[in-house]
């Protein structure tokens, strides 16, 4: 019987091109229409089941009547969620005889819902995973089918984690799609004493908060840079967009957070201080603008120490 695959972004299209690899029988591929102003920098799922003679759907509801009907006219084994966006109601679980499985960019029940290459970077984990689990209408919630661990190195950004899950994404389906196929693949119920969520990351997220320790601002900053939106702050009003910054030996340099001080090394570093010690800023724009090194920002900017960066206030 064929399966149903719902996919989008850079593990959509690797999964779904493992499940070709594997020769799997894919009746139809449900995806999303790329939305107005987001930066496209993944590969196309729409493009890859096309070329692959797939059918395609892109409906901005899966769980209205005619998305129903359209998958249940596919008789479904498996329906397969690769990064897919959408949350789906039971009829929709319901539809697939052998059951709905979810590739979920965490290791459960650890970080479950939105985000979850953001919010481990953010919060300086060492390391994460991805995980195949069945689907109910509790995001991340069922039983786990198969899950492999990834490192995070410390310079990893979401978009190099994002590409070490992609891969390893296939590594998982290839070891587990013939389990699935013959019947043998585990069901391991999730400890939910363990579990953690974080919701969906929005801008004001990204602003960086200087009162906290350098490090954790590090991490906020590579956890949001290019090819996300970027940390933001403010100089005189004007939006400052942060791309790169590494932390340096805590120092007293008795500034208030925010405040840019002098280079303790006779440089022309551009240094801030924090909560906890102080961040050297090395990649950085106005808003709209290309980044730069932030030597060369500072001295365009006329930055000299004492200047100070607006601390943030406030969170929608």
């Amino acid at each position: 019987m064929p399966h149903v695959v719902c996919a989008y972004g850079e593990v959509g299209h690797e999964a779904l091109a493992e499940l070709l690899d594997l020769g799997a029988d894919v009746g139809l591929v449900v995806t999303h229409e790329d939305a107005p102003g987001e930066k496209i920098w993944f590969h196309s799922v729409a493009a890859l089941a096309r070329s692959a003679g797939l059918p395609v759907v892109t409906p901005d509801d899966i769980n209205t009547d005619d998305s129903v009907a359209t998958i249940a006219a596919v008789k479904p084994d498996f329906l397969f969620s690769f990064y897919y966006r959408l949350m789906m109601k039971t009829r929709v679980l319901a539809l697939p005889s052998r059951g709905a499985l979810n590739l979920h960019g965490s290791c459960l029940p650890r970080y479950r819902g939105r985000a979850p290459v953001n919010w481990v970077l953010v919060n300086g984990e060492s390391e994460t995973g991805i995980t195949l689990h069945e689907m109910d209408e509790k995001p991340d919630h069922g039983a786990i089918v198969a899950q492999r661990r990834i490192a995070i190195a410390r310079d990893d950004t979401a978009l190099s984690l994002t590409r070490k899950l992609a891969a390893e994404s296939r590594l998982l389906l290839r070891e587990v799609y013939p389990k699935l196929i013959d019947g043998t693949a585990p069901r391991m119920p999730q400890d939910h004493t363990r579990s953690s969520y974080f919701g969906g990351r929005k801008p004001a997220d990204g602003e960086i908060d200087w009162t906290r320790p350098a490090e954790s601002i590090r991490n906020l900053v590579r956890a949001v840079t290019d090819p996300w939106p970027g940390a933001c702050t403010t100089l005189d009003g004007r939006k400052v967009l942060v791309w790169w910054a590494e932390t340096r030996p805590a120092t007293r340099s008795g500034a208030a957070p925010g405040t840019v001080v002098a280079d303790d090394r006779g440089g022309d570093a551009l240094l801030v201080a924090t909560g906890e010690g102080l961040i050297e800023i090395a990649s950085i724009a106005w808003d709209g603008g290309e980044a730069v090194a932030g030597t060369t920002w500072a001295r365009a900017a006329g930055l000299a120490p004492g200047a100070r960066f607006a601390t943030q206030t406030k969170k929608d």
